[in-house]
């Protein structure tokens, strides 16, 4: 047999093996389950691990943006009229963050601990010199203090005496480093002298440069990939205890710097923020893309802050029953010493219309005041978020202090933050070179199918070829053979005359003539 008739049967039984082998890898996801448990494993909070080092100390550059609303009527609020308010920012600093006094417990299944801030105001992207920019906006510390006293006919008017005494009024001028960073009020400084527990500073961030939230206690992932990044215990404790309900309590999620991998769109994804003394979750919004790598986009939906009304799970998030306000809001006062703190999104976005239409200069845009993060859903990474919150304070009528009789029940904007974060050119190179790697590694079978199509194309092309060959020489053999018969029929012996029929010496004269013409 020579060399090209055993091509065909050859190329045809290689066709045949690389289509079964994989059409049953394909079916059996054997190259797609291994390299995902390979991500399992090098996904996991332990010293050596590819995301340890970047979880410790995240390389992307962190912003974070204030922006003040500049109250510009003050006089007509404090007679009942609406508040007009102007938006001023932003003011914007270098957040750098890392994990300080890490530790690992439980045999490596817990890691512990303190997530550090420190902040450098950046000139370049910001719209003022906050140590020079002034704005005026509520009186955060005589609010706190008078709704600390209210129900005690003697000690609000003692408070009433003291806010005459060092001109503490509803609202106050200060500058945007004092407002963000602290600065001695002087009805704090007052209150302090009786009761040393109370701080003489007051800043919307102070204490925070520099400074951590406290020791948290995370999963490895090591047990589970699931439990990558969560939470187990924040200041030593598995439950909140601000609330009134064991769920609103409850410590769910990451503290939003880690998710495990293999993120699908179905799934909620919990968040434990002590900024706003509670978890929250987010949802699948829809398909982005950021530096050439897909991700999830994962958004809050209405339901996190919604009324008791429209989501009776949030009951338990009711400091009373009194004390219940409407979808978009919470009010974080059991964190905040009882002052009468609540958290929003930007511009009341997602809240009722009632809160909007209340503040003259409200502008809600999902664009613009969005909280959102875009998360890798192969590796969990986080390729950009924007976390945006506002703080807010509950103004009215309170009993002791008969100037605030004028006033109207009021969710009163103070500022709003916008903390930001891209991934890196180096970051996300790495994510793209082991995308590829998995990638790769998953569709191998895909390959192995795909040479297996293109054998199966040289082979029919083969199969074509080897039957015209065929044809071929089949076609030059009966025309031979054709010539040759009519050959044999033209010509053939004859004997020159009767004689040599019955010539004893069987033919002494042979002769060649036409059998057409014997007589030839």
């Amino acid at each position: 047999m020579t060399r090209r008739s055993c091509l065909v049967p050859a190329v045809g039984i290689l066709c045949a093996l690389l289509l079964v082998v994989g059409i049953g890898l394909v079916v059996s996801q054997v190259f797609r389950t291994l390299m995902h448990n390979r991500l399992k494993k090098e996904i996991v909070l332990v010293e050596g691990s590819r995301v340890f080092p970047s979880w410790k100390n995240p390389p992307p550059p962190v912003y974070m943006e204030f922006f003040f609303f500049n109250i510009t009527n003050e006089e007509q609020i404090l007679k009942g009229g609406k508040p007009e308010v102007t938006q001023v920012g932003p003011y914007t600093y270098r957040e750098y963050r890392y994990k300080d006094n890490v530790s690992m417990v439980q045999n490596g299944t817990r890691v512990v601990a303190y997530n550090t801030k420190s902040f450098v105001f950046l000139p370049e992207k910001s719209v003022g010199d906050p140590s020079v920019d002034s704005i005026t906006t509520v009186n955060i510390p005589a609010w706190a203090v008078m709704n600390k006293v209210k129900g005690s006919f003697f000690r609000s008017g003692m408070v009433a005496m003291w806010m005459n005494s060092v001109n503490s009024g509803f609202f106050t001028t200060r500058t945007v480093h004092e407002l963000l960073w602290g600065y001695e009020d002087p009805l704090l400084a007052r209150v302090s002298s009786s009761s040393p527990d109370v701080e003489k500073v007051f800043g919307l961030m102070y204490k925070k440069n520099g400074s951590n939230d406290g020791e948290f206690v995370y999963h490895t992932g090591q047990q589970n990939y699931l439990d990558y990044g969560r939470v187990e215990t924040w200041r030593g404790e598995s439950q909140l205890s601000f609330w009134n309900s064991n769920q609103s309590n409850s410590i769910n999620g990451s503290d939003g710097s880690a998710f495990h991998p293999l993120l699908t769109k179905d799934e909620r994804i919990y968040i434990f923020t002590p900024d706003l003394c509670r978890s929250i979750y987010m949802e699948f919004e829809k398909d982005v893309e950021v530096k050439g790598i897909a991700a999830y986009r994962f958004t809050p939906p209405r339901s996190v802050l919604a009324s008791k009304e429209e989501n009776p799970a949030n009951e338990g998030f009711c400091v009373s029953p009194k004390e219940c306000l409407g979808t978009g809001l919470l009010k974080v006062s059991p964190c905040r010493k009882g002052a009468p703190v609540v958290a929003s999104f930007p511009h009341f976005h997602l809240a009722d219309e009632k809160y909007v239409d209340a503040i003259k200069g409200m502008s809600p845009q999902r664009e613009h005041h969005q909280t959102f993060l875009d998360l890798n859903p192969t590796t969990g990474v986080i390729v950009r978020a924007n976390k945006r919150a506002q703080v807010n304070i509950l103004l009215g009528r309170i009993p002791g202090f008969p100037k605030t009789r004028s006033l109207n029940d009021t969710v009163f904007p103070v500022m709003f933050l916008n903390e930001s974060v891209v991934i890196d050119d180096a970051s996300a190179a790495r994510v793209h070179k082991l995308l590829t790697i998995s990638t790769v590694v998953s569709n191998f079978p895909l390959i192995i199918m795909g040479l297996g199509v293109v054998m199966l194309a040289i082979f029919i092309v083969l199969l074509i070829r080897a039957r015209q060959q065929k044809n071929e020489v089949k076609r030059i053999v009966f025309t031979k053979a054709l010539y040759s018969a009519s050959t044999e029929e033209d010509t053939s012996y004859s004997p020159v005359n009767d004689k040599e029929k019955e010539d004893p010496q069987n033919g002494t004269y042979i002769g060649l003539a036409d059998k057409n013409n014997p007589q030839a």
